[in-house]
């Protein structure tokens, strides 16, 4: 799966950008706040419908402006696929094919992608709620049913904790334990059985990329020797005095080891950021592995605080997933393709097509 052509207007400082893609290998290059990581941004908003750096809707349309849009044509590997995306103020906008009213899970499946940003260290040294976004991804995309699973979850999780906080009685409560312990075990099996069969292969192609032995550990948010059920009657004290619930696969983790350590120890900024893009290469290779496509990755100064060799294992890592790329840099002469690649560079938000 690649994006063929790209049109972008009132988008950050892209007033009028219009691309075509190569379906393999893309550069764009230029000096710092060009432009470029608002181009990546709004690729990656035509197939998430949200910003990769958290920005509201508002703030990425242009000053003057009073919406953004957004429009890609998408090759697979039986046909094309039209994907339109328009902002006004807030008020999101989903085309694909013409046909109005999709949601975001639908721009998700059309247009599948991973990312790679300058804050991409976060998997590694941030909380377990980015962890736990990078299985959630990994499940979504290996089995269809996981995210009615997961939002129908999310809503008994949030009814729970309103009533803890209401200080509701037990029976009210139990009411929703049902639910919510039906929901929890149904994703703690989904989120097993992918990783089961995911954690090998990530290990060793994230070891390829870091340069050395990693492993992985899954935590699925409530004690070993427990039933979520029988979690549940433990914390019931506790879950009301605090509000909120303490156990389940909301509050599940993936730990991380280098080399019998935990690699949130890892000094570098550096090693976490490599570490950390393996992980991503490798999840991706095991989504195009167990369903037969091939994801758009798009990369943000992936030679940012890493030397040569550790760059060169990093975009090794990349080509072999023989996926569709659209790499940034600085500097044009640090990313260096296998094959031909189509190069841009841009100024102040105008690209201009070079020879690749």
């Amino acid at each position: 799966m690649s994006i063929n052509s790209f049109k972008a207007s009132g988008f950050r400082c892209l007033s009028e950008v219009s691309l075509e893609l190569d379906p393999k290998y893309n550069l764009i290059h230029g000096a710092n706040a060009s432009g470029k990581t608002s181009l990546l941004e709004a690729l990656a908003y035509l197939g998430r419908g949200k910003s990769f750096r958290g920005a509201s809707a508002t703030s990425l349309i242009q000053h003057g402006n009073t919406e953004f849009v957004l429009f890609g044509r998408v090759r697979s590997l039986v046909r094309e696929v039209s994907l339109g995306v328009r902002n006004a103020r807030g008020k999101l906008e989903i085309r694909i094919d013409g046909e109005s009213g999709r949601g975001l899970a639908d721009l998700a499946e059309a247009l599948p992608l991973q990312i790679i940003d300058p804050e991409v260290h976060r998997l590694v040294a941030g909380g377990p709620e980015d962890r736990r976004r990078f299985v959630d991804w990994l499940v979504f995309h290996v089995k269809r049913e996981y995210l009615d699973v997961w939002r129908r979850f999310r809503r008994t999780l949030r009814q729970r904790n309103a009533l803890l906080r209401q200080g509701a009685g037990d029976r009210e409560i139990a009411s929703w334990d049902r639910e919510f312990i039906e929901l929890a075990m149904r994703i703690d099996a989904l989120r097993a059985e992918v990783l089961d069969r995911s954690l090998g292969p990530i290990e060793a192609v994230t070891a390829k990329v870091l340069g050395g032995p990693v492993s992985f550990g899954y935590e699925r948010g409530w004690s070993a020797d427990k039933s979520i059920a029988d979690q549940l009657a433990a914390d019931r004290d506790r879950d009301a005095r605090l509000g909120s619930t303490q156990h389940g696969p909301h509050r599940a983790d993936l730990r991380l080891h280098v080399s019998q350590r935990q690699a949130r120890r890892l000094v570098s900024r550096g090693q976490q950021k490599l570490l950390a893009s393996g992980m991503i290469i490798a999840a991706t290779a095991v989504v195009q592995a167990q369903t037969d496509k091939r994801l758009l990755v798009l990369l943000d100064d992936p030679a940012a605080e890493l030397d040569d060799l550790s760059l060169a294992r990093l975009l090794g890592g990349a080509y072999e997933l023989e996926s569709q790329l659209i790499v940034t840099s600085l500097d044009r002469n640090r990313i260096e393709f296998p094959v031909k690649s189509r190069v841009f560079h841009v100024e102040q938000g105008e690209l201009t097509l070079e020879t690749g």
